[in-house]
């Protein structure tokens, strides 16, 4: 050790002194007994950490699209709050405190290597999953203490959720959402409100994109084997574009979810907004003011952002389980908040039973007769992941 430190001492400052010095540091990191350990390297260990941890440098090796085999980040922070809105690409979510509940996402292979997250290095929420993860006979663990905010000092990128792409659009947030996969497979079905800006074709569309420079920019293409979003994302930033995330798992995974989408040509006719699937889509139920269910799943199928869904039970029923994209508005709450409702795009309540729902129409109606208010007159069940079950009243 005092040799190593010696030789160090007696070379020239300079880059190439600098460099040797931090490989000599990195070397020494993993030399068994050595003092220096890789969690010093992150940061004095801490009672209750993990002890087998990685930095920056070696969780970026381990970072691409598509990812790299026999490698997978888990991301160990709450969903909606601090993953949704942005993680490392590539890597899945099982919040600690859900661990239990998501373990089977994790690889059936226990030799997968594991690289676990949160928020830093005040964040234990990595460390408790490594733990967990090694009861379970995963040998290959290591914990990235620093986590998401020293990934981000370190200019690493960022990835979003499918969950926050739709809060973007139903939110109408600032934000240009751009496919960037070829416009022949574009134009079979893009994600509503997108704008298709061919890679291949970046150079020639840059007109297409926002002037202000610190606009979000979110790319998405054709999941997670595709590198088209990857590689304008990289383009928009070299232009000079200072907030430019991706969406990774891109198109797959939305039509999976959401069905097919709106057709390229339709979406860049309208300036990169959604169709206005309006009331006349909606076909009449059997009762006054009822939507049917076929036309209702269909709409919420094709274009969920034209109308908007109102769930009018109970905030605890609605935390049980709850259909993507709906808004809690319980009918005690309604008249007080009845003002609120858009008046632009049709409005549709949504319970259990089609009861409360019914109820929620009247009051609408005599309340706010404008309104193009409809109700479910159906049995629909929730559940957890946000899919729904309905079925039609006979």
């Amino acid at each position: 050790m005092k040799l190593a430190s010696i030789r160090l001492h007696s070379l020239p400052p300079g880059r190439g002194y600098q460099a040797l010095v931090s490989t000599a540091l990195l070397t020494l990191a993993f030399l068994p007994g050595c003092a220096w350990s890789a969690a010093a390297a992150a940061g004095q260990p801490r009672e209750g950490w993990y002890p087998r941890l990685i930095e920056f440098a070696q969780v970026r090796e381990n970072v691409d699209i598509p990812p790299k085999k026999g490698v997978l980040l888990v991301d160990s922070r709450p969903a909606a709050r601090q993953f949704d809105p942005g993680h490392i690409p590539g890597a899945i979510n099982i919040p600690d405190t859900q661990f239990e509940k998501l373990v089977q996402k994790l690889p059936e292979d226990r030799a997968t290597q594991l690289i676990f997250y949160c928020g830093g290095l005040e964040c234990m929420l990595s460390h408790n999953s490594a733990f967990k993860a090694e009861k379970l006979g995963y040998s290959q663990i290591r914990v990235y203490a620093a986590g998401m905010p020293d990934w981000k000092a370190n200019g690493g990128t960022v990835a979003i959720s499918m969950a926050q792409v739709r809060k973007l659009i139903e939110e109408k947030a600032a934000h240009t959402l751009i496919d960037a996969r070829p416009k022949r497979v574009a134009d079979k079905g893009m994600i509503p409100t997108a704008i298709n800006i061919p890679d291949t074709e970046f150079d020639r569309n840059v007109d297409k994109l926002p002037a202000d420079k610190s606009t979000l920019l979110v790319y998405y293409c054709g999941g997670l084997e595709c590198v088209l979003s990857e590689k304008s994302a990289d383009k928009a930033r070299k232009l000079g574009y200072t907030n430019v995330v991706t969406y990774p798992e891109g198109y797959p995974e939305w039509e999976k979810a959401h069905g097919a989408a709106v057709a390229g040509p339709s979406a860049a006719a309208m300036g990169g907004a959604a169709p206005a699937a309006t009331a006349a889509t909606l076909q009449p139920g059997k009762e006054k003011g009822s939507v049917s269910v076929a036309s209702f799943q269909q709409v919420w199928r094709e274009a969920p952002t034209s109308l908007m869904l109102v769930d009018v039970r109970d905030p605890k029923e609605f935390a049980a389980g709850a259909a993507r994209g709906s808004v809690n508005l319980p009918i005690n709450d309604l008249e007080k908040k009845a003002d609120s409702l858009p008046a632009d795009k049709p409005v549709v309540f949504i319970c259990g039973t089609g009861a409360r729902s019914g109820e929620a129409y009247d009051l609408v109606k005599m309340l706010r007769p404008q309104l193009k208010a409809f109700f479910l007159d159906a049995d629909t069940k929730f559940a957890a992941d946000g899919s729904v079950t309905i079925s039609e009243k006979k």
